[in-house]
């Protein structure tokens, strides 16, 4: 399984209405993309202080490398990743991706 986590710094001036219709559109994917076991969205909730910045973020389960291949290669995925990069403070700089084999 492969867990592929993305961490954001959303701009403060963003809307909620429009983080909730992002994670909305993620949620989507799961239904039209064959691999994807579930997919979590919410803020970062650590006391610890060491954040980054990173106040938002989504983890997607994929069963394996090349269902999260797949994902990365789908225009749906494609189209969703477009809007995060706009709603990100400095585009590509205000993401964070990382992936873990389990």
């Amino acid at each position: 399984m492969i867990l592929h986590c993305v961490f954001l710094r959303l701009k403060a001036a963003l809307p909620a209405a429009d983080k909730q219709s992002i994670y909305e559109d993620l949620a989507k994917l799961q239904a039209v993309i064959p691999g994807i076991v579930s997919i979590r969205t919410g803020p970062n909730v650590s006391p610890e202080g060491l954040s980054g910045g990173f106040r938002d973020g989504f983890v997607v389960s994929f069963e394996n490398a090349a269902a999260r291949d797949a994902y990365l290669d789908h225009p749906e995925h494609k189209a969703v990743g477009e809007r995060i990069v706009a709603a990100c403070d400095g585009g590509l700089s205000g993401l964070l991706v990382f992936d873990l084999e389990v």
